[in-house]
C-alpha cells in the first residue's frame, strides 16, 4: 500500500505571526489562506522543493486541541547545511551550530515563535537531489 505524507499540522497561538515566520524567515511558499466558514481559517505553507506542507489553522477541533509549541524535531532535509544555516541566520533565525553525526549526516536545530522545533539535516548521499 502506497501512502504520501502531505500535510503536517503545526499548532500556534497566532496564525499571522507564524505565517510571517515561515514565509519570511524559512522561505516557505504560501499555498492557501482561506476562511471557509465562520471561525475557521486554514493556512497551508510548503517548503521550497517539498511535497509535504504544513497547516496553520483555527476552528478545526482536533487541531485546536493541540498545544502550541508541542510539535518537535520535524526534519527539513537540505543539500548543503552550512549554506542553509547561513541563509537562515541571515534572515534572523536562531539556528544552533551544525553537529556532524558522522557517515555524512549533519544537523542543526531551530524553533518557531511558539516553540515548535525543526531540524535541518544534510545527508551526503542525498545532496544531489537538491538545486542550489
Amino acid at each position: 500500500m502506497e501512502m504520501k505524507l502531505e500535510l503536517v499540522p503545526i499548532p500556534v497561538t497566532d496564525i499571522d505571526r507564524a505565517k510571517a515566520f515561515y514565509i519570511e524567515k524559512l522561505g516557505f511558499n504560501q499555498d492557501l489562506d482561506v476562511q471557509p466558514a465562520e471561525g475557521v481559517r486554514i493556512v497551508q505553507l510548503t517548503p521550497q522543493g517539498s511535497g509535504c506542507s504544513i497547516l496553520l489553522s483555527k476552528g478545526i477541533p482536533d487541531i485546536d486541541a493541540m498545544t502550541p509549541g508541542s510539535t518537535k524535531a520535524v526534519h527539513l532535509v537540505v543539500g548543503n547545511i552550512d549554506k542553509a544555516r547561513e541563509i537562515l541566520v541571515g534572515r534572523g533565525v536562531d539556528v544552533s551550530d551544525v553537529t556532524d553525526h558522522g557517515r555524512g549526516v549533519k544537523s542543526a536545530s531551530l524553533g518557531d515563535p511558539d516553540g515548535n522545533t525543526w531540524v535541518i539535516q544534510e545527508m551526503a548521499w542525498r545532496s544531489s537531489e537538491f538545486k542550489d
